[in-house]
């Protein structure tokens, strides 16, 4: 693997990463440019997993966990620091578009568990979180709905906090509370397109203790139990967002400010879908670059103050 090679990993890592999760993207700019790659490197895995299994779901659950399967030999053999020697036969079998996604992919991988050491469970818990959507759409419990925040989401803070650096070991408790708030973010968000594809994700205990029916989730009716489900919902994903940043400070003081914009832009999305007074139906509710921009100074006198 040369610098040049390398260099396109790395890029084509950050455009994964600049297409997929604007917010993230925007927070990332404020790092270091040596955490800034790992962290685009991380999300790149994720999101091309992600994808990945989207795309074989729909031709099967089998095609989806052999997808799941193909990138676990794959991230073994970067720990294993095999990759190097037997890259070409790794993705052989994968589409000609796939197998150079993930060649760079995992030469960023290879190149950043140079430095930074992210344990190979972590990727491996994200991995079994994704494949949690080939055959469960419905969550009886907070608790279970956490199992799937937690892999889906969580993971992502925890690999994150080996880049970001931390002082002490129960920032990773934070790390993870951070992950619950942006997945049940996600979830209180994306409400009506989880719906068409006969996904709720909201748990069916909190249905129940609101009298929200399923039907009228799939209907778009954001009648007034809908709204105090919603109401509910945003004050649990909150309260997290509130335990998350307590864990802020024992970052690195280069990484303080990135985690905690990416945090409150985060929250934001809550923000908008109370001034659209709950109705996640109408509209997908997200935050524009101006308001991004305008929360910068703010959120930047609090971090350095952190």
């Amino acid at each position: 693997m040369n610098s040049k090679e390398l260099k396109e990993a790395y890029k084509y890592c950050e455009s994964v990463t600049k297409e997929n999760a604007k917010s993230f993207y925007f927070a990332n700019k404020f790092l270091p440019k040596n955490k800034q790659k790992a962290v685009y490197a991380l999300y790149a895995l994720c999101r091309n997993v992600d994808d990945e299994v989207d795309e074989a779901e729909v031709r099967s659950e089998k095609e989806a966990i052999k997808a799941v399967e193909n990138w676990k030999e794959k991230l073994n053999q970067v720990y294993n620091g095999q990759w190097s020697a037997i890259s070409q036969e790794a993705v052989d079998n994968d589409s000609a578009v796939e197998a150079q996604d993930s060649r760079l992919v995992m030469m960023a991988w290879e190149d950043m568990l140079k430095t930074y050491d992210i344990p190979q469970e972590i990727p491996l818990d994200l991995m079994k979180g994704v494949l949690m959507d080939t055959h469960i759409n419905r969550y009886e419990t907070f608790e279970e709905l956490y199992v799937y925040c937690y892999r889906v989401a969580s993971t992502v803070g925890l690999m994150s906090s080996e880049i970001l650096g931390y002082s002490e070991k129960k920032a990773l408790e934070y790390a993870e509370a951070m992950g619950i708030a942006m997945q049940l973010t996600n979830i209180l968000r994306d409400v009506k397109e989880d719906a068409e594809m006969n996904r709720i994700y909201l748990p069916q205990e909190d249905l129940r203790k609101f009298n929200v029916s399923e039907e009228q989730i799939f209907e778009g009716v954001a009648d007034k139990n809908f709204i105090q489900l919603i109401k509910f919902e945003i004050e649990r994903a909150r309260k997290y967002y509130q335990k998350s940043e307590k864990g802020i400070p024992m970052l690195e003081k280069d990484s303080r400010f990135c985690v905690l914009l990416a945090s409150r832009i985060y929250g934001q999305i809550l923000d908008e879908i109370e001034k659209q007074n709950y109705d996640v139906f109408q509209k997908r509710a997200f935050t524009t670059k101006g308001q991004k921009l305008l929360s910068v100074p703010k959120i930047w006198r609090e971090a350095r103050s952190l």
